[in-house]
């Protein structure tokens, strides 16, 4: 029988030095060894300077190592999403010490594996963790968490799902980062504060997962991203009676994918509803509550103004939280989502809801998913749309064509705003783009939107010569990882400009055969103003271009085209 004990003993209690910890890549780690780990990382930290301490660790049982070494030495710890340049950039001004996977990451040192540390047990006010948001709707946020939240929090997830977690060789395995707050929860600190061994790695791809779950008892621990990607081609079936229950959180699960799950697993993922501010607020079951959220036990709902306000164990202080989720508050304390008052946008001095305009998209045949953003180009604000399309949206794309398919969608949104409001831009994608939380961020919509091409002002168009001035700014898409901290303009994006803005002069007739006498000259660096000039020779049809700024010749070559 599994024993909740908190989270403040989990490196006091008594526990047999040949208990499982931890699975790593199929090895058991048992608590003698991840009480040496723990040492080793508590040394290490105690001899640094510093307070903060930013941990990135892509191995769960690293990670789960570090984080109580950190505690045990009392460091406040600062969770990461990733290692991008900007984050680490952003971890500087913030942090004293950077451990594990960042770059210049300190790790233990091997004179440690010999010193036991004399463990204590965990203070509930004084031992914090720092979440860095994703930033779903906007900038990244840092998120103070003492113990006692987390405490609470795992407490209640045991309350509410326990029962379902009964089997001492239970699994936790997971499709999300621990670095993320539903991973921490879920797959280290719910774990360590039951007894439960964790199961280090994360899970990427169906076939994994599929075969992960057919062994043994388990749980999944998923984002909505991997749920809706479960192909029906693969053996579902076998992980009945192995997987307990299916858990989804870090964003909105589709009710199609919610469905799709609960016919091929046997099993209605158990949604669960919360920020990183909040702690978990509610959860529920498809195929028995609905559209309708139960909220934990220890959570106290109220509606003000139309929006929800959490009053929990969860949070800092006694003080509710008023959250940006508009609605439907029942008498019997469940709920319904209908939105967030926060994704109002002003376009034109209009008051806009992204939300509604969602909506409408999704009410249409042709959407299977949507996400719309704004987009501020020349100092105005223009709606954007990242676009799933359904089977039929596809068919509707491939007859008609974007034009007449963006046209119908803009009609039916014409039902709930004004023309100047509709979505002036338009991607259609096979999948919304996630980050390793599985999270959809509007950093990552905006990035679909940059331009692949530089803006172009003509100064001459004639049957056999055309010159034209292009801007290279740094926001071209092209200059993404060519090179990192050296940006330059790749060879290939200048011949496809030079050939797309020929065949917008001159209309060549035939195909591209060959590119003859091309040469790079001098590089073309973000910020750049350069003219280009094309030559057509259309007897010979031969286009020759030249890429010039004042003096210097950055690139020229010969395009051969053939009927």
């Amino acid at each position: 029988m599994v024993e909740q004990q908190g989270l403040t003993t989990v490196m006091t209690r008594r526990q047999g030095a040949d208990a499982v910890v931890a699975w790593v890549a199929g090895q058991a780690r048992t608590r003698a060894e991840f009480e040496h780990d723990v040492a080793a990382w508590a040394w290490m930290f105690q001899a640094q300077a510093g307070q903060r301490v930013a941990l990135l660790a892509e191995d769960t049982y690293t990670f789960a190592a570090a984080l109580m070494g950190a505690w045990q030495a009392d460091k406040t710890v600062v969770l990461p999403g990733d290692a991008q340049p900007q984050t680490v950039r952003r971890l500087a001004e913030a942090v004293d010490i950077h451990a594990a996977d960042l770059p210049q990451g300190c790790w233990p040192i091997p004179k440690a594996e010999h010193r036991p540390w004399r463990f204590v047990d965990l203070d509930l006010q004084r031992h914090r963790l720092v979440v860095q948001t994703s930033g779903s709707s906007g900038e990244p946020l840092d998120i103070a968490k003492q113990l006692k939240q987390l405490d609470a929090e795992v407490r209640t997830l045991e309350a509410a799902f326990g029962g379902l977690m009964s089997d001492p060789a239970l699994k936790v395995l997971a499709t999300v980062s621990h670095q993320h707050i539903y991973g921490l929860l879920f797959q280290v600190l719910w774990p360590l504060s039951s007894g439960r061994a964790l199961v280090a790695g994360r899970l990427e791809y169906p076939e994994a997962i599929l075969a992960a779950m057919s062994q043994g008892p388990n749980v999944l621990v998923a984002s909505p991203a991997h749920l809706k990607r479960f192909p029906d081609a693969l053996p579902w079936g076998q992980v009945r009676g192995h997987t307990r229950a299916v858990f989804s959180s870090g964003g909105p699960l589709l009710p199609d994918a919610s469905q799709e799950v609960h016919r091929l697993t046997g099993l209605s993922p158990i949604e669960v509803y919360g920020s990183s501010e909040t702690g978990g607020i509610a959860w529920r079951q498809r195929a028995e509550h609905g559209d309708i959220w139960r909220p934990f036990a220890a959570v106290q709902l109220r509606q003000v103004d139309g929006l929800l306000e959490v009053a929990s164990p969860n949070l800092p202080d006694a003080a509710p939280w008023l959250t940006s989720d508009l609605v439907r508050l029942h008498e019997d304390g469940c709920f319904e989502l209908l939105g967030r008052a926060d994704r109002i946008v002003k376009v034109e001095e209009k008051r806009i809801s992204l939300t509604a305009v969602e909506r409408m998209l999704m009410a249409q045949d042709s959407v299977r998913e949507v996400k719309v953003l704004p987009l501020t180009e020349a100092d105005r604000v223009r709606l954007a749309a990242v676009v799933v399309l359904s089977g039929a949206g596809e068919l509707a794309l491939q007859t008609h064509g974007k034009k007449a398919l963006t046209d119908q969608l803009k009609q039916a949104l014409l039902q709930v705003v004004e023309r100047v409001a509709l979505p002036r831009r338009w991607r259609f994608v096979a999948t919304l783009p996630t980050n390793a939380q599985g999270k959809v961020t509007e950093a990552l919509l905006t990035q679909l939107f940059r331009p692949e091409r530089p803006s172009v002002q003509w100064l001459h168009r004639g049957a056999t010569e055309a010159q034209a001035v292009l801007d290279i700014v740094p926001e071209l898409a092209v200059f993404d990882g060519h090179f990192p901290g050296s940006p330059l303009l790749p060879g290939v994006a200048q011949l496809d400009w030079a050939i797309a803005l020929g065949r917008e002069c001159f209309a060549p007739a035939g195909v591209f055969t060959r590119v003859d006498v091309l040469k790079f000259q001098v590089p073309i660096f973000p910020g750049c103003r350069v003219h280009l000039h094309l030559h057509w020779d259309a007897a010979k049809s031969v286009l020759s271009f030249q890429y010039l700024s004042g003096e210097q010749k950055h690139a020229s070559a010969r395009v051969i085209f053939h009927a």
